[in-house]
C-alpha cells in the first residue's frame, strides 16, 4: 500500500506543477467525483422515489446530495492532510465544484431525454439501467474537464497541493 500510495501521490503533484497533467490523473480525480456524485444521485433517487415525490423534488435532491458527498470526500482527506476545517472547505469547493457541475448535468440530462427513465421505479431495470449509463456517460465527459483544471493548477491539483504523505 505505500508503495503505491506514495506513486500516486507523487504522480499527482508531479502533474499538478507541470503544465499538463496526464490522463491517468484526470482519471483518477473525475472517479473520485463519480463515486460522490453516484452514492449522492442513487440516495437521492431512492429517498424521492420512497417518498412518492415528483421528478423535479426528486431530481433537486439528487443533485444536493451528490455535491454533498463529492465535497464530503475531497472534505475529508483535506481535513486528514491537516488542514483546519475552513481551509479544507475552501480545498473541496475548488477542487470538486466544476467537476460535479458538469457530471450532473450531463448525467441528468441524459436521464431527462433518455424515454421513460424519469418515470422508472426502483424496481424497474430501466431505473438502473439509465442511471449507470448516464453516470458512464458524465464520467467521460468530465475526464477532459478535470484533465483541463489540474493541467492549469486547478481542481483535484489543489488537492494534491494538500495530500498527506
Amino acid at each position: 500500500m505505500d508503495h503505491e500510495h506514495t506513486a500516486h501521490a507523487h504522480t499527482g503533484h508531479t502533474a499538478a506543477a507541470q503544465p499538463g497533467a496526464t490522463w491517468a490523473v484526470a482519471v483518477q480525480a473525475t472517479l473520485h467525483c463519480l463515486t460522490g456524485c453516484a452514492i449522492g444521485e442513487v440516495l437521492g433517487m431512492v429517498i424521492g422515489t420512497a417518498l412518492g415525490w415528483g421528478n423535479l423534488p426528486t431530481t433537486i435532491l439528487a443533485i444536493v446530495l451528490a455535491f454533498v458527498f463529492g465535497y464530503s470526500l475531497t472534505l475529508r482527506g483535506a481535513l486528514k492532510g491537516g488542514l483546519d476545517f475552513p481551509a479544507a472547505v475552501r480545498v473541496a469547493l475548488a477542487a470538486d465544484t466544476l467537476s460535479i457541475a458538469v457530471m450532473e448535468l450531463i448525467d441528468n440530462g441524459v436521464i431527462v431525454l433518455w424515454p421513460d427513465a424519469m418515470d422508472a421505479e426502483l424496481a424497474d431495470l430501466l431505473f438502473w439501467a439509465s442511471l449507470a449509463i448516464s453516470l458512464a456517460i458524465a464520467f467521460v465527459v468530465t475526464v477532459p474537464v478535470n484533465k483541463w483544471m489540474i493541467g492549469r493548477g486547478k481542481g483535484h491539483a489543489v488537492v494534491h497541493q494538500h495530500h498527506a504523505h
